[in-house]
């Protein structure tokens, strides 16, 4: 008796606590509303600076020097390493494809894959050699070869006292040109969140 009054009593509780426990709110918002909720490196830091940081490249000299130089023709680039030197995880491929993103939507230049994508790519053409008819086969050696190689660095600084936080981000970046190694521009974009805990 005593075995199922307990177990009565244990059922009892587990359904109140299971109808106490109520099922999370979400609201969609849109993409590109600023959602700052712990101070950290978020979507809207990555996307504003990829935009900034990419309308700062284009309308340095570098640009028009060189479509000066060959009769107008839209510079090549490949987007490399992008590295976290950050105090905090950083998805820097996201950060990667906002960068992408902006170049490709400029239509001022022209953006070649890189890394495992590119590998993959390499892989398709290769086995079309045996599998696709003549007609369709894509050929080795018609790549566009890049101008120029996009890289840089996420650092970050922290500062805190008591329930103040301040946090301190530098995006920086170099366009190097592959040819000659010749660095053509650098730029950076910084941003400064206060945090009260």
């Amino acid at each position: 008796m005593r075995t199922s009054t307990l177990k009565s009593a244990l059922a009892i509780a587990l359904g109140i606590s299971l109808s106490n426990c109520s099922a999370p709110k979400v609201t969609r918002v849109d993409d590109t509303t600023v959602t700052d909720l712990s101070g950290r490196w978020n979507e809207t830091d990555s996307r504003l600076t990829a935009e900034e940081i990419t309308a700062e490249l284009m309308s340095h000299s570098w640009y028009s020097t060189y479509a000066a130089e060959n009769a107008g023709k839209k510079p090549v680039i490949i987007v490399g390493l992008i590295t976290n030197k950050s105090h905090e995880q950083i998805a820097t491929e996201t950060f990667s494809k906002d960068i992408e993103k902006a170049i490709i939507n400029s239509g001022r230049m022209k953006l070649v894959q890189a890394g495992n994508m590119r590998e993959e790519i390499r892989a398709e053409r290769a086995d079309q050699q045996n599998n696709a008819s003549q007609s369709t086969m894509k050929k080795f050696g018609l790549e566009n070869g890049a101008d120029y190689m996009l890289q840089g660095t996420i650092n970050s600084i922290v500062d805190s006292n008591k329930k103040e936080k301040s946090v301190y981000y530098q995006i920086d970046l170099e366009l190097t040109h592959i040819q000659t190694n010749d660095k053509v521009w650098i730029g950076d974009k910084k941003i400064k969140k206060m945090i009260d805990k």
